[in-house]
């Protein structure tokens, strides 16, 4: 059975918002290495559509958009490379090396789960919030940026009720921020 790994970066006040957070090589680095670790991405609508808007033209065209900094570079091509796995009951097609996951949430990714391999990751916060509420997710990674955002959007907010986590590892980046890798407390 493969385990489902959550990660998502996150500000000191709890701030989960993208644009929030400060973007170096170290952090790009870290995620492509998480996403080369996992056999799939597992992704809702919103996260779905912002990564692609983002990343998939550099792979397909070469190009690289002015925003883009050239040490963003692997990362688009890792990402791009990823198979994917959509949750969203609005979207007709995904076509990113994407497949739809229709019907029941638990079951979809129960099935996901089963088949061998090293993993699932799982970005994003409504997806995520869901899971955790089946008791879905295997490891939390939280990348904690020294950054207060003063804003939202927060992590697993409506949570309908505790989950005590372990730390199982740790690890600081250049940048200061600090992964922080949590399994469920047995």
């Amino acid at each position: 059975m493969r385990p489902l790994r959550y990660s998502i970066n996150v500000t000191l006040d709890g701030c989960c918002d993208h644009t929030a957070i400060p973007a170096d090589g170290d952090l790009h680095r870290h995620h492509a290495g998480n996403l080369e670790r996992a056999d799939a991405l597992l992704m809702g609508r919103v996260t779905y559509e912002m990564m692609e808007a983002a990343w998939r033209g550099i792979a397909e065209t070469g190009e690289r958009p002015d925003w883009m900094e050239p040490w963003m570079v692997p990362f688009a091509r890792t990402i791009h490379a990823t198979r994917k796995y959509v949750v969203s009951s609005t979207l007709d097609r995904a076509d990113w090396n994407a497949e739809l996951l229709r019907g029941d949430l638990g079951e979809a990714v129960r099935r996901l789960k089963q088949a061998s391999g090293q993993g699932l990751l799982v970005g994003g916060v409504k997806l995520p919030l869901a899971l955790a509420e089946l008791g879905l997710i295997d490891e939390f990674e939280f990348v904690v940026h020294p950054r207060l955002a003063g804003h939202g959007p927060a992590l697993f907010a409506g949570l309908s009720r505790h989950l005590d986590l372990k730390l199982v590892g740790r690890t600081e980046l250049g940048s200061g921020a600090v992964v922080l890798r949590y399994g469920p407390r047995s």
